[in-house]
C-alpha cells in the first residue's frame, strides 16, 4: 500500500515579497479583526447584561457573536503571523485543525440562524403557543442540539477531507486552508469519499435554506395580515436582520464553494474567499443593531456604563 500522504505541511497564498506590502496586509486584517471583535464582543456583552433581553430571540442570537468570532479567529490570526513572519507555511495538523474548526463555525452559525427562522415563525404566526413551545427548555434543547450534531458533521467531514492523498503538492492558493483549494491537491479518484458527503452537505444547507424561506413566506402573509402599520413595522424590523444574515451566509459561501477554481492565484479567489470567511462576521452585528430598538438601548446602555466608569 502506498503512503497515503507525503504532506507534512502545506504553502497558504502569500501576498507579497515586498515589506510594505507585507505591512499593508497585516494592517488590513488586523482592522477587520479588531472591527469583528469588537462588533461581536459588544452583542454579546449587551444582551448578557440587559435582562430585559433574557428571551429566547436574544437567547439564539446571543449564539452568534461566539460563532462569529470563532469562525474568523481561525483563519485571520494565522495569515497576519504569516506575514509578519514573511512565512507561508502552516502544519499539517494546523490545517486540519483550522479545517474542522471553521467547518464547525460556520455550520454551527447556519443551524442557528436556521433554529431563529423557526423561532421567527412562532413568535409570529403562533404567538398564541409561544411561551409554551420555545420555553426555556426548549431553547436549550434546541441550540445544544445544533452545536453537538454539528460537532459530529464537521469530524466527519474533515476525517473525510483528510483521508484522501496529496500528491498534487502541499500550495494551497489561499490565505487558509480552504477544503476545494485541498480537495484540489488530493490525487484523482481518492476524494470520492469526501465528494459525497459534499453532495450530502449541500442536500442539508438546502434543505435548511428551504426550510428558512418557508418560514419566511408564512411569516410574511401573516404580518401583511396586521391591521396595524406599527405591528407590521415592529414585526418586518425584527425578521429583516435576519434574513438579511442568512443571505450574506448563504450567497457568499455558495457562490465560493460553487465557482471555478482557477489554476494560478487570482484576486478574485482572494476577494470570494474574504467575502465569505470575513465579512458576515463583521458585518452581522452591524446588521443585527440597525434595525433593533431594543437591542440599540442595550448597547447605548453599555457603552455608556463604560465612559461612565471610565470618566469616574
Amino acid at each position: 500500500m502506498s503512503n497515503q500522504t507525503t504532506v507534512t505541511e502545506f504553502l497558504l497564498l502569500g501576498f507579497s515579497d515586498v515589506l510594505e506590502l507585507q505591512i499593508l496586509h497585516f494592517v488590513v486584517f488586523l482592522v477587520l479583526y479588531l472591527l469583528s471583535l469588537v462588533g461581536n464582543l459588544l452583542i454579546f456583552i449587551a444582551i448578557a447584561l440587559d435582562h430585559h433581553l433574557h428571551t429566547p430571540m436574544y437567547f439564539f442570537l446571543m449564539n452568534l457573536p461566539i460563532l462569529d468570532l470563532g469562525s474568523v479567529s481561525v483563519t485571520i490570526p494565522k495569515s497576519m503571523v504569516n506575514s509578519l513572519m514573511n512565512t507561508r507555511w502552516i502544519s499539517y495538523s494546523g490545517c486540519v485543525a483550522q479545517v474542522f474548526i471553521f467547518a464547525f463555525f460556520a455550520s454551527a452559525d447556519y443551524a442557528i440562524l436556521t433554529v431563529m427562522a423557526y423561532d421567527q415563525y412562532v413568535t409570529i404566526c403562533q404567538a398564541l403557543y409561544y411561551e409554551t413551545v420555545m420555553n426555556r427548555r426548549a431553547c436549550v434543547q434546541m441550540a445544544a442540539s445544533a452545536w453537538i450534531s454539528v460537532i459530529l458533521y464537521s469530524a466527519v467531514h474533515t476525517g473525510n477531507m483528510f483521508a484522501i492523498s496529496f500528491f498534487g503538492g502541499n500550495m494551497v492558493d489561499q490565505f487558509f486552508c480552504e477544503i476545494p483549494l485541498l480537495l484540489k491537491l488530493g490525487r484523482s479518484g481518492s476524494d470520492l469519499s469526501e465528494l459525497g458527503f459534499l453532495i450530502f452537505s449541500l442536500f442539508l444547507w438546502l434543505s435548511s435554506f428551504v426550510f428558512i424561506i418557508v418560514s419566511y413566506v408564512q411569516i410574511f402573509i401573516t404580518v401583511v395580515r396586521i391591521s396595524s402599520e406599527q405591528g407590521r413595522h415592529k414585526a418586518f424590523s425584527t425578521c429583516l436582520p435576519h434574513l438579511i444574515v442568512v443571505s450574506l451566509l448563504l450567497f457568499t459561501s455558495t457562490f465560493a464553494y460553487l465557482k471555478p477554481i482557477s489554476s494560478p492565484p487570482s484576486v478574485v479567489n482572494l476577494l470570494v474567499a474574504i467575502l465569505y470567511s470575513v465579512l458576515p462576521p463583521m458585518m452581522n452585528p452591524i446588521i443585527y443593531s440597525m434595525r433593533n430598538k431594543e437591542l440599540k438601548g442595550a448597547l447605548s446602555k453599555l457603552i455608556g456604563w463604560r465612559l461612565l466608569i471610565k470618566n469616574e
